[in-house]
């Protein structure tokens, strides 16, 4: 086994431990039912370490660039294990918000900025979309075993050494692995596949663009309203898809819907990211604005089971595709040189969304009675978001084309 692929391994299982950010729901219903914490007191903590994670993520995307990604993510496997730690000391709102909210959210941030740019810079840009897919992957998978995980551990043990227990599983797991993540050395270059053809995902500029350069580029705002319109809409079915299905469908017990979800994110971050160096960037995305934009139509008729199982599927494919493609179009129009910073600038496009389409849904429901307007809503979102897809090309693509028009005139 290279070097090249033992790095990618490591990155998937780090990101498997990260993704323990998905377990908060368990916590949550565990204070509400065994400790009496209202809802809004049990969410408080996952909330802020969302915004904690995107803020972080920029952070560590300018820092990894100067310091390299190796100190970034032991830094992060750190605290996110003695943030879980500490959490099982927490006993009230406040101290939990710092334990979780604040030291976790941070960790989990500065390890998953690293991550991605890192393996991809030890294979062939023609891999890009499925190392980016399956390093993704691994923080989607994580609700598939933290979920039940961390039930039995509540069930079995209490909240508190339910958080213990999962601390210690990090520090044992992800900060050995954090060790070995390091950038190629200098002047590397990663082997091409034998037999390579170039498809339509080759899209690089030749350029490294720091950060500063790139918003100054038209390109990166159509991505960053790409980004933020279409993250919107699957976070909106996402956060509020067992209350969907109760208040249409009047089914109580939606767990499987959460399950459904989990699977079809991870196949969408996986399977995206290899169809994107199939048939191009654009084109993928172009692809995923349609169908998330016919499913939002579609949502206001599922009233059964199967049919929000299609809905969810759905749903977890295109939010998926989205953290796979968008980091390798990023690589694509502004080099690797610079990566972190600039897909952590990017990146605020989700922060950004995390905000938009949970809240809209819920004040829809609160106001209405009813979701129909929030499907509109993301619908037309998606719509602007897929025209973009047609109309963005690649920084400097402009001008190529002029001069060719102008060499043939």
């Amino acid at each position: 086994m290279n070097r090249a692929v033992k790095i990618l391994i490591a990155g998937i299982a780090i990101n498997l431990c990260m993704g323990v950010l998905y377990a908060w729901s368990v916590f949550s219903k565990a204070l509400v039912s065994e400790l009496g914490w209202s809802s809004v007191d049990a969410g408080m903590p996952y909330t802020v370490s969302i915004v904690v994670f995107a803020a972080s993520l920029l952070v560590a995307g300018i820092l990894q660039d100067r310091m390299g990604p190796r100190r970034m993510v032991i830094l992060g496997s750190t605290m996110v294990g003695l943030g879980l730690i500490a959490s099982s000391f927490a006993t009230s709102v406040v101290a939990l918000v710092l334990t979780f909210g604040v030291m976790v959210g941070a960790g989990i941030g500065f390890a998953y900025a690293c991550l991605t740019p890192a393996a991809m810079k030890w294979f062939h840009s023609s891999k890009k979309g499925l190392v980016s897919g399956l390093i993704a992957g691994g923080f989607g998978m994580a609700p598939l075993y933290l979920a039940p995980t961390t039930t039995k551990l509540i069930a079995d043990y209490g909240i508190n050494n339910a958080f213990l227990a999962l601390g210690c599983m990090v520090l044992l797991i992800a900060l050995p692995l954090a060790f070995t993540i390091v950038n190629p050395p200098a002047g590397y270059t990663p082997e091409a596949p034998k037999g390579l053809v170039e498809s339509a995902a080759k899209a690089d500029t030749g350029k490294d663009f720091s950060w500063r350069e790139m918003v100054k580029t038209k390109q990166f705002y159509m991505l960053w309203v790409m980004f933020a319109f279409a993250s919107s809409a699957g976070l909106m079915l996402i956060g509020n898809i067992t209350t969907i299905a109760s208040v249409q469908g009047g089914i109580a017990n939606a767990a499987f819907l959460v399950a459904a979800l989990a699977v079809f994110n991870t196949f969408g971050r996986i399977g995206m990211g290899m169809l994107s160096d199939k048939i191009g960037r654009t084109q993928t995305l172009l692809l995923v604005f349609l169908l998330q934009g016919l499913n939002m139509m579609l949502f206001p008729m599922f009233t059964t089971e199967l049919g929000f199982v299609l809905g969810a599927a759905l749903a977890g494919i295109g939010y998926g595709a989205l953290l796979s493609v968008f980091p390798t179009i990023t690589a694509d129009y502004y080099g690797m040189k610079n990566y972190g910073s600039n897909f952590g600038v990017l990146y605020t496009a989700w922060g950004v969304s995390g905000f938009m389409g949970p809240v809209m849904a819920t004040v829809v429901v609160d106001q209405t009675g009813s979701y129909a307007i929030a499907y509109t809503v993301s619908a037309i979102m998606l719509a602007v978001a897929a025209v973009l897809a047609v109309l963005i090309k690649p920084v400097g693509a402009e001008q190529t084309d002029k001069k060719a028009e102008l060499a043939s005139a």
